[in-house]
């Protein structure tokens, strides 16, 4: 299926690696030129080159810290001409309310909940200006199926819900679809890390992560590409009466009843 994307721009935070990565080669292979940003300039370069040399689309990093104002404000000033916002940087540690210390929570939310907010308000603004847009957040089922033991991602990811809704309910307005995708786990590094942090909460040893792993749906997490090609198709006009929902991508996991 065409996607009709070929020759639009969008922006992709959180891009160096994982989700973010595999949403910036869907969007590659429709014809997208990139906008690639995440902290390390060398991983962003590293992808940039091989979506370059496969698909023969244009890609510029910027190297940007979302919890830094100053950076989010060059991050939207060079932006000014992307067709697609995706929101995914994000690094909310696991932890119950005894081990999130306010510090670490405030640090988690500054990047993803806040570096969400604050980026949307400023792309948006320029959307608006030139008469169309979509934004698509990449977010978390944790938002939706409450985990005691990742409780700061959990309120995050439910308060980005909110957003995505929120926003999109009239985005239309000016002729922009805000969307949300709630990935449930995916086969990335992060989920390794989150796995050993439940399976020391759950199981007493973190080691034994590969037993959760293994409770989850066709005994596996979500191949990034899954959550990749689902936020290139709501980025596309063949999605264009879609706005103010999220979308959850989980294998059924938030579904379960108890």
């Amino acid at each position: 299926m065409d996607l009709n994307l070929r020759g639009k721009r969008a922006l992709i935070t959180g891009a160096s690696k994982g989700i973010g990565a595999a949403v910036a080669e869907s969007l590659a292979e429709e014809g997208c030129n990139l906008r690639l940003a995440a902290r390390n300039k060398d991983q962003l370069e590293k992808v940039a080159e091989r979506l370059r040399a496969a698909y023969g689309v244009e890609v510029d990093v910027h190297p940007s810290d979302l919890r830094k104002p100053e950076d989010i404000e060059a991050l939207a000033s060079v932006a000014s001409d992307v067709d697609i916002l995706v929101n995914n940087a994000g690094d909310i540690p696991g932890g119950s309310l005894e081990k999130i210390s306010e510090e670490t929570w405030r640090h988690g939310w500054e990047l993803k909940v806040f570096g969400y907010i604050n980026l949307t308000r400023r792309v948006y603004q320029k959307m608006k200006t030139r008469g169309h847009g979509v934004v698509v957040n990449i977010i978390g089922a944790a938002g939706e199926k409450f985990d005691f033991n990742y409780i700061a991602g959990t309120a995050g990811n439910a308060a980005l819900m909110a957003f995505t809704r929120a926003l999109g309910s009239r985005s239309l307005d000016d002729n922009i679809r805000v969307v949300g995708i709630n990935p449930g786990p995916v086969q990335t590094d992060r989920i390794i890390t989150l796995m050993k942090t439940q399976a020391k909460n759950v199981l007493g040893d973190e080691s034994k992560y590969n037993e959760l792993l293994a409770r989850f749906p066709m005994g596996r997490a979500a191949k990034p590409r899954e959550i990749g090609d689902m936020a290139a198709f709501l980025a596309s006009d063949r999605s264009g009466y879609t706005t103010g929902v999220v979308l959850t991508i989980d294998g059924g996991i938030s579904a379960k009843q108890g």
